[in-house]
């Protein structure tokens, strides 16, 4: 069961609603600084709020990362779109594991929650549905433009990705860059 929490409801006092707000981004930045071992506690200290109005906004853990995460998901989705939708589908592969790698750099939380933390966090089998159809389309295209690799799957992309996880800004774009002269096709 995927536990999915609404916007804020229009009944929401505008005190309850800006708490509600502060918990949120102070969980998006912890989460994103530290991965998900952050305390409760500590959320609602960044947050300037008490335990007690913590819990009553999000009685778990798993509800608050649900929730300061649904944008990222969002944002996931988006990447993948946006490759697909390149013309280039080289450009569009490129630019996806550019995105990617970047994106699971700055934000450790997401991450975790992705992999295993919190399975019922993020909607993980819709992303990697939606992200297995837009791969598969993007590496088709490529492979008949004749600029991937012809042995390329979607599990190459998914291995990459996964190696990616822990790794600074930097070092991820570096990584980006190899995994990118890795999936290039060879010059006949």
């Amino acid at each position: 069961m995927t536990v999915t929490l609404t916007q804020s409801s229009p009944a929401l006092r505008s005190d309850a609603r800006d708490n509600r707000e502060r918990i949120l981004a102070a969980a998006r930045e912890l989460f994103a600084e530290d991965g998900l071992d952050v305390p409760m506690r500590e959320v609602a200290r960044r947050a300037g709020v008490g335990p007690a109005t913590l819990y009553r906004r999000f009685p778990t853990k798993e509800a608050l990362v649900t929730e300061a995460f649904a944008e990222q998901n969002q944002l996931c989705t988006r990447i993948l779109d946006r490759a697909a939708a390149d013309p280039d589908p080289w450009r569009g592969l490129c630019s996806l594991i550019e995105e990617m790698f970047a994106f699971h750099a700055r934000d450790r939380g997401f991450t975790a929650a992705f992999h295993a933390a919190y399975p019922q966090a993020v909607d993980r089998e819709s992303i990697l549905e939606h992200g297995h159809r837009a791969i598969s389309g993007i590496a088709v295209r490529a492979k008949a433009a004749g600029t991937l690799r012809p042995d390329f799957t979607v599990d190459d992309f998914l291995v990459v990705l996964r190696a990616n996880s822990g790794l600074r800004p930097a070092e991820s774009r570096r990584f980006a860059e190899l995994a990118i002269r890795g999936f290039r096709a060879a010059p006949a």
